[in-house]
């Protein structure tokens, strides 16, 4: 076995002898095998023992084996302490997640600290159909069928082509010790279900159910890089990023032949729920305006596009701007400066720079977001309109609306920035001095 095992991880350049290892053992049989193995094909090895302290006496009697084992094998060993239960309460998460998060980021300061090549875990194709029918269960698409990679960045898995019963055979082969964890009998966890209840159910109906899932799995690796080289393509016609933001043309959307299928891979990388998934595609077709969140993310059902942003932090509604200010940055920057109006002076016909007649002005001067019954009278109009309105009428998408600020001078809108100037506030043939804002600097 050792060879086959030194084959995968030459395939698949998982590892060199030039550079020590980090494994990970917790004293059970996977684990006693990565060790043993690796050390007989002369890999430099540093064993990493995780005392979660789940298992009362149990979990220091697997320490004490593990210790031993390093003395043994001559091979230096580390070991930590982790309050588990703790973790797991602090931070709304299951014990199996607590236990992995722990276990991971330690594996990664070892990794760094000794300047090794990676991390070796005992994962094996077992633990890999396991993972495949949580998956299933789960509803993570496509991409849940592809199990466990035997490498994710720094962590490598050279056992994941060996089956457990091949693992017990080596042990058996070479006379090495190892010990049980007796919650791996037990069903209380997902993986235990799946292992000690369901397989079993499965391989009554197919004895070969095993060999048969690990075969399938390996056939979906292939079919699902097609598909992914695939949704790449739809994604690049679909997909425009403007800095933090992110619109999906819903027009190309709906040209798609599997139109659940491409919403799906489109909006699950900004963690939203299959079920919140379902709900926006519903609304594809309907009027705009609805909002969606997912943990990290928002998302708007615009006229045209899905537009999608980071959630962010609340900002500040009011800002106030004094006579001798000649620049704000909160909250964008903007400079303000006087001119003359003379013969030199050339009147600005840009939306981001605008002149105001100065005389016009009461100080402070005040920036707040727009609020419903807003109104203003456009420049080169007469009559007042409703900023809603304008925004309707200039086709604002609702993100775009929601980062637009006003300028105020009392209770009168001077600028919609960004948009338009107010007409009562137009440098006039009376007009003595201006003031320029301009937010392009």
């Amino acid at each position: 076995m050792q060879q086959k095992v030194e084959s995968y991880i030459r395939k698949h350049k998982l590892l060199s002898h030039d550079k020590p290892v980090i494994v990970g053992v917790s004293g059970g049989t996977d684990s006693v095998v990565l060790l043993h193995t690796l050390i007989s094909l002369g890999y430099d090895c540093i064993i990493a023992h995780c005392n979660f302290h789940l298992r009362m006496e149990e979990s220091d009697r697997d320490e004490l084996f593990v210790r031993n084992l390093a003395i043994e094998y001559k091979t230096p060993i580390y070991c930590i302490d982790f309050d588990t239960i703790k973790y797991a309460d602090e931070h709304k998460i299951s014990i199996e997640m607590a236990a992995r998060d722990l276990r991971y980021t330690w594996f990664e300061e070892l990794c760094i600290k000794f300047d090794a090549q990676a991390i070796a875990v005992a994962h094996h194709a077992d633990d890999n159909i396991e993972t495949l029918l949580l998956n299933l269960i789960r509803g993570t698409g496509i991409r849940g069928m592809k199990g466990i990679p035997n490498r994710n960045k720094n962590v490598v898995r050279p056992l994941l082509f060996l089956s457990r019963e091949s693992l017990e055979n080596y042990l058996i082969l070479h006379n090495i010790d190892h010990v049980e964890d007796s919650t791996n009998a037990g069903i209380d966890y997902k993986r235990n279900k799946i292992r000690n209840a369901v397989l079993p159910l499965l391989e009554e109906i197919n004895p070969s159910i095993r060999e048969t899932l690990y075969n399938t799995q390996r056939h979906f690796e292939g079919s699902i890089n097609i598909y992914q080289q695939a949704i790449e393509n739809i994604k690049n016609q679909i997909v425009h990023k403007a800095d933090a933001v992110i619109k999906m043309d819903i027009s190309l959307i709906l040209q798609q032949a599997d139109v659940p299928t491409i919403m799906y891979e489109l909006l699950c990388m900004y963690n939203f729920s299959s079920a919140s998934i379902e709900q926006i595609t519903e609304q594809l077709n309907a009027e705009s305006g609805k909002v969606f969140y997912s943990e990290t993310h928002r998302l708007i059902k615009d006229r045209k596009y899905l537009i999608i942003s980071e959630k962010g932090v609340i900002k500040q509604n009011e800002f106030f701007i004094s006579q001798e200010e000649n620049e704000i940055k909160s909250p964008f920057y903007m400079t303000l400066t006087r001119r003359l109006v003379d013969g030199n002076f050339v009147l600005s016909r840009k939306r981001n720079r605008i002149h105001v007649d100065i005389s016009k002005l009461t100080f402070p001067l005040q920036i707040r977001a727009w609020q419903e019954g807003d109104v203003f009278i456009p420049f080169g109009m007469k009559q007042h309109k409703k900023v809603s309105d304008f925004f309707i009428d200039n086709k604002l998408s609702l993100l775009e609306k929601e980062q637009t600020w006003i300028l105020l001078s009392g209770d009168k809108i001077v600028w919609i920035i960004g948009q338009r100037l107010d007409n009562r506030f137009k440098v006039t043939n009376e007009t003595r001095e201006a003031i320029e804002f301009n937010i392009n600097d």
